[in-house]
């Protein structure tokens, strides 16, 4: 037989460290960093659609050789890939993981 469930009177330690002032930080810190970039990528991205479909003489236009500036726009899509990249991971290691760290370290602490 299955025994009651039985609720304790304190909230849960994730209801906790979802409602302390290190958690909303971090939750700010993450959404200050991950919203702006993604929408600069976004627009980066669809103006370099845009301009392949609606000016393709500017996007064939010869830079060097067999090089245009379609394909110099596209090459900087990868480039700015590895930029956005490299600055969270930068971002997170000084802004965020401190704060990540502290939280699970009270988390963990308190379930020993």
């Amino acid at each position: 037989m299955n025994e009651p469930v039985t609720h304790s009177a304190s909230p849960p330690p994730w209801q906790e460290v979802q409602e302390s002032a290190d958690f909303r930080r971090l939750r700010k810190r993450l959404r200050s960093f991950v919203f702006p970039m993604t929408g600069f990528f976004l627009v980066w991205y669809l103006l370099y659609v845009l301009l392949a479909d609606y000016a393709p003489g500017f996007m064939s236009r010869p830079v060097w050789g067999n090089i245009n500036i379609g394909l110099i726009f596209g090459l900087l899509q990868f480039v700015s890939t590895f930029v956005i990249t490299g600055l969270y991971v930068w971002y997170a290691n000084r802004r965020l993981d401190p704060i990540a760290d502290r939280l699970r370290g009270e988390i963990e602490g308190d379930a020993r």
